[in-house]
């Protein structure tokens, strides 16, 4: 769960295919593609996996680049606050919103993912906004248990898509970006077929990955440095659940709102930085995150019945 905060680029994704099987990122880009058109890929899950001797173990980050895949295997998908089992076949799709884990649960796994940027497809005559569509919408938990026959459908439109890329055909992208468009009409005619692992398991893993958030933006070592999360929306974006599911969670996990949990951690970094730092309040009320000195001021003696500097001396 380290790196909930990670974003991943196309040029990392890149950079650790490359490293990992010992060739040139530019053997791995697609022939003919520019940054005008966006960016678009295709891989073979099994030959990837098998060529890469990495981890199938996908990180729980946000991926800077949209992807569908069709898997064949047994796996898991966790997402905040549910998780998915996948008996044999699944088809997703990821989005830089919502950061998840996919967890193979055997050693073989096939099928083919595609990576893409929203530019690929906006570059389309339909004018389309992935983020508009359902199966992008942050809060949707788009992965699917398909049938065998569903499996070989999806695989057939994949494999026309690698059969185009590295054709000649100088209007290819056109007809592959509508190859990505029938995927997503595939999936959005798809209705989830499993239940999704409501219990004490997802609540723990919330409350794990928001305290993870919490201390993550903590020491404060600097008085430049500033909280990038400082409400209870803040980290419930960040985890990509309501923050009425995030404040019920946590209310039954540890007995205390998101507001509370947030403020009484701010509130010590604040103790903290008054006895062991020369810094004046102002620069320190800067770096909880606090516009204005008197905020800062109410805020330390609701918490300690002291001024700051009451406090300091």
């Amino acid at each position: 769960m380290g790196k909930i905060q990670k974003k991943t680029s196309l040029d990392e994704f890149y950079q650790q295919i490359s490293d990992a099987m010992g060739k040139e990122i530019y053997t791995f880009l697609p022939p003919d593609i520019t940054k005008e058109i966006g960016h678009f890929n295709v891989f073979d899950i099994a030959e990837t996996m098998q060529e890469t001797k990495v981890s199938k173990r996908m990180p729980y980050n946000r991926r800077m680049y949209y992807k569908i895949s069709v898997i064949n295997g047994r796996n898991r998908a966790e997402y905040a606050d549910k998780s998915f089992d996948i008996a044999r076949n699944a088809l997703l799709f990821a989005t830089p919103k919502v950061p998840y884990h996919w967890i193979p649960q055997d050693v073989d796994q096939s099928g083919f993912f595609c990576v893409f940027t929203e530019d690929f497809l906006i570059k389309s005559k339909t004018g389309v906004v992935l983020d508009d569509l359902p199966i992008f919408q942050s809060g949707a938990y788009p992965i699917f248990e398909i049938t065998d026959i569903q499996r070989e459908e999806v695989f057939s439109i994949f494999q026309k898509i690698q059969k185009e890329l590295h054709s000649d055909y100088a209007y290819k992208y056109d007809l592959i970006r509508n190859y990505v468009l029938e995927l997503i009409h595939y999936g959005q005619k798809l209705q989830p077929s499993m239940e999704s692992n409501q219990n004490h398991n997802a609540a723990a893993r919330v409350t794990s990955l928001f305290v993870e958030l919490l201390e993550r933006q903590f020491p404060i070592e600097s008085p430049q440095q500033r909280l990038r999360l400082k409400s209870a929306k803040d980290y419930a974006d960040q985890l990509s659940v309501h923050v009425n599911h995030l404040n019920k969670v946590l209310k039954e996990s540890v007995g205390k709102t998101t507001t509370e949990l947030i403020s009484n951690r701010v509130a010590q970094e604040a103790k903290l930085l008054l006895k062991q730092t020369d810094w004046n309040v102002s620069e320190i009320a800067f770096s909880l995150g606090f516009e204005e000195l008197a905020h800062f001021s109410n805020f330390f003696k609701k918490h300690t019945q002291l001024t700051p500097l009451a406090f300091r001396s």
